[in-house]
Order: structure tokens, then sequence, then C-alpha cells
């Protein structure tokens, strides 16, 4: 089963990941899939915000580093897996169960290393649907 929501700015979709953050907790993967450009790293600043990080300007794309650690309420690891060749490989070499025992892990372009995501987790999807609206479905893959 899966919801759907629509957001129609950069900040209806950093609102709706602040929403959703009470929906997760210590050990919860989130695999966020969409295209260059799709709202993904907005959503993230919500979600930070929503665990207690204090400032969501601190929540950047980790292109370049891999991973982002953020400290609040409930730590969150901001993962990237964009520019990865082998990212089902590099899954394991980040230290995947590390940080799911320790907070909540979001994973940017987690299509690509689908097979080896935890089960279960949940899968974020966003579609643009215009210039600056989105449709988000929430589903939990078991």
């Amino acid at each position: 089963m899966s919801e759907q929501f629509q957001t129609n700015s950069v900040e209806e979709t950093v609102a709706l990941g602040e929403r959703l953050a009470g929906r997760f907790a210590i050990g919860d993967c989130i695999a966020l899939v969409g295209e260059l450009g799709a709202g993904k790293t907005a959503f993230v600043r919500g979600l930070a915000v929503g665990l207690g990080i204090a400032d969501e300007r601190m929540v950047s794309s980790p292109t370049y580093v891999l991973v982002q650690e953020y400290a609040g309420r409930v730590r969150l690891y901001h993962v990237d897996l964009y520019r990865l060749p082998a990212a089902e490989d590099e899954l394991d070499n980040l230290g995947l169960d590390e940080m799911l025992s320790d907070g909540v892990v979001v994973i940017e372009w987690a299509d690509r290393a689908e097979n080896a995501l935890p089960k279960p987790h949940w899968r974020i999807t966003i579609k643009p649907t215009g210039q600056a609206s989105r449709q988000f479905t929430l589903e939990r893959v078991a």
C-alpha cells in the first residue's frame, strides 16, 4: 500500500519532509528515487528539521563526500549514490549497518543500489508534475 502527496513549491517539499519525519525512527532506511532536480535534497532538508537538526541550511547534497551526518534528536545520515558506478557494492563499504544502528539513513539515488538496500525500508519516489510541483509516493518495501 502506498501514500501519495503533492507539493507545489520547494517550501512545501521541505514542509512535507518535516511532517513525514515523525514516521521514522532509528534503524529506518529511506530510499529516495527521482530524476536530477526532482527535489530529493529539499525533502531531506525538511526531514532533518523534523528529526531535530537545528538548521536545515546545513543540509546539502553529499554528492562529493558520499555521506553527510547530522546530529539532532535523531541522528540523520544522508547518503548520495549519484557518483558511484558500482553503488550496490559500495553501499556495504559505506557502513550502512552501523549507520542504521545509530540513526535514520536517507539515500538519494537509491535505485542505483536497489538490491543492496535493507529489508524492510521506505521508498519515496519523487516525480515532477510541473515547474515547481512534485508528486511523492511513499511505500514500505518488505
